[in-house]
């Protein structure tokens, strides 16, 4: 089976947990959340923490330590059928409540779109005082949404 997780980005005290499925093959490749430049996740997050915007990787996990923002993926192996979040089979989750029951400060998981919900949903219960939202995906992919239609959708659902 593939491992198809990175390792989690974990800041002291994060407060928002957001969840992706699983890294395409660039991010496997260069291990990195989000490298694909059609993905508006960097985007999104230093519009919604007014930061300045950076290319460069270890500034983006800076920025996502500083706003006490949590990244990792639900899942940790799975059969890659075909491209695309949907097409990941015989999946196993990475243990998210484990981490979020270890780091109290976490008070809501975003989900980076449905299929990821879906995923945790499939191998886990809910944590009694989390907040969980699903926000519109990131991925290029999704292009029904504008990136300020979905940068909208993010900023009603982060808490």
């Amino acid at each position: 089976m593939e491992r198809v997780s990175l390792d989690p980005i974990l800041p002291q005290n994060p407060k928002v947990f957001i969840l992706g499925t699983k890294p395409g093959n660039l991010e496997l490749r260069k291990q990195e959340y989000y490298a694909n430049n059609g993905n508006s996740f960097w985007k999104i997050i230093y519009e919604l923490t007014d930061e300045i915007f950076s290319k460069n990787y270890a500034q983006r996990i800076d920025v996502l330590k500083r706003n006490h923002i949590a990244v990792w993926d639900v899942a940790q192996f799975g059969e890659r059928v075909r491209p695309g979040a949907q097409n990941v089979k015989n999946e196993v989750p990475n243990p998210i409540n484990e981490i979020v029951e270890m780091y109290p400060s976490i008070k809501q998981i975003i989900f980076n779109g449905q299929k990821s919900y879906d995923l945790y949903h499939k191998h886990f219960t809910k944590i009694e005082g989390i907040i969980y939202d699903v926000v519109l995906s990131t991925s290029p992919a999704n292009t029904r949404f504008s990136f300020r239609e979905k940068l909208n959708n993010w900023k009603e659902k982060i808490v």
